[in-house]
């Protein structure tokens, strides 16, 4: 007996598409999938890799959750893990399919939480939304001496709606119609245009790339997790007319709502991005779990979802590396290249972010981010005079 068609999910493994439905009634295809799972598996074990899946993916846990699929998506392990797999090199390579998997899969999902979190425990409970007041953090850097830009954003998940990899083109462009609709209610200052991927003038769409403002094609590590089906259909970006607030429609998440502007006024980004969230979530319920707050495709971006980033110069602890680790580690940061992850430091400039966006309120990200972006100033000015 096999299970009816419209029951196996398409999954992206090593480079093509194929089947995948894993139970007792399991096709000798599926079986063979299921081997070629159990042979990267090893080969990811057997590697140099310094990622979060091959550390916390032992032999036990992969045995025990190899055949399970969420009860709504029928989601299974090789869509958590297939990018991880493909890339030893990445640094988390762990994705999830669907809401449900971080329940189905919290045998591999919780050791990941707890370590890229520092220390949120299977037993912690992200606390309740707080965003506070962003005028209470002064500007960083008023003189312009270090901080080139500010950035702020979210990711956001609408209720009822599977991850990438359970996304068919048509549900891609039903998330955008729906989010479509809540966008042209936004008033005020976040007033602006929708303007769609399909159909995009190319010059168009290479300019907003290289200004920054919109997200581009070709992530290898999104592309094994299956988060580019379907390309460019339900994807876009939403701009306001000032330039400073955007929302990007299907991108990595349903909705990634962000908040940038020149300069270091970290408070008044995250207002903007703050009453951005506030205005959207009247029109649109966005997915939330009671222990793990707002739920992401990827693992690192649970809770509150902020990731508030500055491009910053720091000649002088750039000649020193251990001490910025060091620096890093103190206050929490993360430091990227000039345009993100797996990127290059360009004329010195560096993306230094928050690391835990888990198990702090919103208002709580954005004080430890403020003052470890002065530390690092303060850091600066004082290896600068020695």
């Amino acid at each position: 007996m096999l299970l009816h068609p419209q029951a196996r999910l398409k999954l992206r493994l090593l480079g093509r598409w194929t089947h995948l439905s894993i139970n007792r009634y399991a096709s000798n295809k599926d079986k063979e999938m299921l081997k070629e799972m159990e042979e990267r598996y090893k080969k990811l074990a057997a590697s140099n890799s310094k990622s979060l899946l091959k550390k916390h993916l032992t032999k036990k846990i992969f045995d025990n959750l190899k055949t399970k699929t969420t009860p709504k998506f029928n989601s299974s392990l090789i869509h958590c893990i297939s990018s991880g797999l493909c890339h030893h090199d990445s640094g988390v390579g762990l994705y999830a399919p669907d809401p449900e998997a971080y329940k189905v899969f919290a045998e591999l999902f919780d050791p990941v939480i707890q370590d890229y979190h520092k220390g949120f425990k299977k037993e912690d409970k992200q606390p309740a939304s707080c965003f506070g007041k962003g005028r209470d953090f002064e500007n960083l850097d008023p003189d312009g001496q270090f901080i080139v830009s500010t950035r702020v954003r979210c990711g956001r998940a609408i209720k009822g709606f599977p991850f990438n990899p359970c996304l068919r083109e048509n549900t891609y462009k039903e998330l955008e119609s729906k989010i479509c609709k809540a966008l042209i209610k936004l008033t005020g200052e976040h007033k602006g245009i929708y303007m769609p991927l399909t159909g995009m003038d190319q010059d168009l769409q290479k300019k907003l790339i290289d200004d920054h403002l919109l997200f581009k094609p070709g992530d290898r590590f999104l592309d094994s997790a299956g988060a580019t089906r379907f390309w460019p259909a339900g994807r876009g970006i939403f701009l306001n007319d000032a330039k400073n607030f955007m929302i990007w429609c299907n991108e990595e998440d349903h909705i990634r709502i962000i908040s940038m502007e020149k300069g270091g006024d970290l408070g008044r980004v995250y207002d903007r991005m703050a009453w951005g969230e506030e205005a959207l979530g009247k029109h649109i319920e966005f997915n939330r779990d009671e222990r793990l707050g707002f739920l992401t495709f990827c693992p690192t971006n649970l809770g509150t979802s902020i990731r508030a980033s500055v491009h910053i110069k720091l000649p002088s602890l750039m000649d020193q590396p251990e001490e910025l680790k060091k620096l890093a580690e103190k206050y929490r940061l993360q430091i990227r290249g000039t345009t993100g992850e797996h990127t290059e430091a360009v004329g010195g400039v560096h993306d230094i972010s928050n690391q835990r966006r888990l198990g702090l309120t919103e208002y709580e990200v954005i004080k430890e981010m403020h003052e470890g972006i002065k530390g690092l100033i303060e850091a600066e000015c004082k290896a600068k005079g020695a």
